[in-house]
């Protein structure tokens, strides 16, 4: 098991309303509804590191290039 590190975190209002609400109708903790968010976050954030680095090697295309490459295709 870890140890959590304890930190303040400021809350507009609403949200901190939402934050206890959701707290109490699933029986879970703020700080527990708080990690999973952070974890889902960090994790998209993982995901489109990736996905750039992968189509990083992709050739460029002007928007210019583009739309004379649709013109000379028929499509506009």
């Amino acid at each position: 098991m870890t140890t959590a590190t304890r930190a303040t975190i400021y809350f507009e209002p609403e949200l901190h309303r939402a934050l206890r609400l959701k707290a109490a109708l699933t029986h879970r903790s703020a700080s527990e509804i708080v990690n999973e968010a952070l974890k889902q976050a960090l994790s998209e954030d993982h995901e489109d590191l990736a996905a750039f680095e992968v189509r990083e090697a992709e050739p460029t295309l002007s928007y210019e290039a583009l739309l004379k490459d649709l013109k000379a295709n028929g499509a506009i």
